[in-house]
């Protein structure tokens, strides 16, 4: 008889950092009554590091820098502001955060846990983008669920 794989090891000394602190980010979310998903693909070429929708249909992107050099490395951050209602950076306690562009929330994150630092200001979007987006989100986390029920399929 097959049996499915164990589950990845998700203890914090197997993760990245940058795994690390999007685990304590999604802590923050959990308790706020967000569901968030990390990696979503809101459209090809964009990969989120967590997205979240929250109680009353809101959608936030947070996008988690782990350092300097993983900041300045990564470009594509703008192309996630079409996709959500607020957009966040998470980074660490000693991230140099005037490197943090103007007119996004910060959240400060660890491996446990994370804090809204300054709240990202609202762009609510376009209903049919909102519907789509939610659809192909729930759609996302329904499949990332069956994987790990069944990880044969």
């Amino acid at each position: 008889m097959d049996h499915p794989a164990p589950p990845p090891d998700t203890s914090p000394g197997m993760l990245a950092p940058g795994q690390r602190l999007a685990r304590g980010v999604c802590r923050l979310l959990r308790r706020m009554d967000f569901a968030p998903l990390e990696e979503v693909v809101p459209a090809p070429g964009l990969r989120t590091d967590v997205m979240a929708l929250g109680p009353g249909g809101e959608i936030w992107v947070i996008e988690v820098k782990s350092s300097r050099a993983d900041f300045v490395a990564d470009r594509k951050w703008q192309g996630y502001l079409e996709w959500c209602d607020r957009f966040f950076w998470a980074v660490p306690v000693d991230f140099p955060q005037e490197l943090l562009p103007e007119g996004a929330g910060v959240m400060l994150a660890d491996d446990y846990g994370a804090e809204i630092v300054l709240m990202a200001p609202e762009a609510a979007l376009p209903p049919a983008r909102r519907k789509a987006l939610t659809r192909r989100f729930a759609r996302m986390a329904a499949f990332r669920h069956l994987t790990l029920r069944d990880p044969a399929r």
